[in-house]
């Protein structure tokens, strides 16, 4: 593998990657995070008595919408039209977490990591704006990437923690 700064140029200066020569190939990545509160915070989001509102159903919609606007937010990123873009979340009465689980989908020459990494990190500040009021010790944490598939630098899996 390639292991330079494709940000970097010849000089050390920071640029956007041209990608032109690549081929369109099929990209999915997935990445997962996860939102660690106290029990009875978990309580109330399943419960929906946060006051605010349905804390899941708005950081699902905040993580896709994150997703979409990714190159607005990393400044080197290329725009992607994506075809899909999923972000689930359950909770884990066991870790006292909301875990957070994106799948972005496109057809290009880029992959999509970014995009999927996005819209875990604003789902997961999204449950956080929402809680806040009833639980500020909140922590996100263990945003990474766990699959990537299509791109001419192969696959990739995550190693189990």
């Amino acid at each position: 593998m390639d292991d330079h700064l494709t940000h970097l140029d010849e000089h050390g200066a920071a640029r956007m990657v041209d990608v032109s020569a690549k081929p369109d190939s099929e990209r999915i990545a997935i990445a997962g995070g996860a939102v660690y509160m106290k029990a009875e915070t978990l309580r109330l989001i399943r419960e929906g008595a946060i006051k605010k509102g349905d804390v899941l159903t708005i950081a699902r919609i905040a993580g896709v919408m994150g997703a979409k606007r990714t190159s607005d937010l990393i400044p080197l990123c290329h725009p992607l039209p994506l075809t899909h873009i999923d972000v689930d979340l359950s909770l884990d009465d066991t870790k006292s977490a909301v875990m957070i689980r994106a799948t972005a989908r496109t057809t290009g020459k880029t992959g999509v990591e970014m995009e999927a990494l996005t819209a875990v990190t604003v789902a997961a500040l999204t449950i956080y704006d929402m809680t806040k009021a009833v639980d500020r010790a909140m922590r996100i944490a263990d945003v990474r990437l766990l699959e990537k598939r299509g791109g001419i630098h192969g696959d990739y899996t995550a190693a189990e923690e």
